[in-house]
């Protein structure tokens, strides 16, 4: 579970490190509080950090119990999965929207294999 808890740590950090970007984003194109818009590429670096919380909403959940019921190292993997693909996600995303795909791909099918694994411990646990 140590694994597990440092990819936690890990993605948050990734989240701590998207924040910052958006503040300075925010302060480069001057975007004065409480605007969310008028600077392109504040705005990318908003939308980056916005979705990433979305994101987390079913990763960290999915990501702990695939660790409790299924195997902890496969928790871990598919974590790491996700911590990639939101890289990539934020770097395409920033230079061309439309390119973000292989990144929001990577993260969307990591959350789906973590929930399929939960769901496979839960119900067989069950049976």
């Amino acid at each position: 579970m140590i694994y597990v808890a440092l990819v936690t740590i890990l993605i948050l950090l990734q989240y701590v490190f998207f924040t910052m970007q958006v503040g300075m984003a925010r302060g480069k194109g001057d975007v004065k509080a409480p605007a969310i818009s008028g600077d392109e590429t504040f705005e990318r670096y908003s939308r980056v950090q916005t979705n990433t919380v979305e994101q987390l909403m079913v990763t960290l959940p999915a990501m702990w119990i695939c660790a409790h019921y299924f195997r902890p190292d496969v928790a871990a993997i598919l974590g790491v999965v996700f911590l990639i693909g939101r890289f990539l996600y934020a770097r395409a995303y920033v230079k061309d929207p439309a390119s973000r795909a292989l990144g929001f791909v990577s993260g969307f099918l990591a959350n789906v294999a973590l929930l399929l694994c939960c769901l496979y411990a839960l119900v067989t646990g069950i049976l």
